[in-house]
């Protein structure tokens, strides 16, 4: 299945497709993400890198009952799309940018679909989050560490992400953005 996902956003990796989603990629972190971001006091729980119980139901009861409400809804759409807009972005542009970095039958190919590992465990993540707002005020600790844990591993999924795009750039620019047989 990793196989054909790689091998499908290596046929579809396009510049324009890449800008495209860049484009949805700044418009969320320039607009949307700070203006819901504004309305937190103590700011979302998917920022954190890591949380124990005690601080993110700190968090949650920080919000009030309105707070929680907004946040559930945005967990339930603008935190569903975004990942899809970050997870394209990222992928295509890994996948464009290793095209003109590595051979195209170098094994570098298939990590491509790294941020798609980013993308499950921010959904887990986000399933995570909206069921602790909704049960609040009861606090179930084991609740909190698997998210906690769904959190930790879509930001290590994100830094990979990130990685291989520094990567593919540095590859890419030393062949002179052309794309390798």
């Amino acid at each position: 299945m990793l196989d054909k996902l790689s091998a499908t956003l290596r046929k579809f990796a396009s510049g324009w497709l890449v800008l495209v989603f860049l484009a949805g990629e700044i418009f969320f972190n320039a607009v949307i993400l700070p203006a819901q971001q504004a309305r937190m006091e103590t700011g979302p729980i998917d920022l954190n890198l890591f949380y124990t119980p005690e601080k993110v139901y700190s968090m949650v009861e920080s919000y009030g009952e309105a707070g929680r409400a907004n946040y559930r809804l945005f967990e339930l759409t603008g935190d569903i799309i975004y990942p899809i807009v970050y997870t394209l972005f990222f992928a295509l542009a890994i996948t464009w940018l290793f095209q003109r970095g590595f051979a195209s039958n170098s094994a570098m190919q298939k990590y491509n679909v790294v941020p798609f590992g980013a993308w499950l465990f921010d959904l887990f993540e986000n399933l995570g989050i909206v069921t602790m707002l909704s049960v609040f005020p009861s606090t179930p600790a084991l609740l909190a560490w698997v998210t906690a844990v769904f959190t930790f591993i879509k930001w290590m999924f994100a830094i990979a992400s990130l990685v291989l795009l520094l990567t593919g750039l540095v590859k890419a620019a030393m062949n002179g953005f052309k794309k390798q047989a």
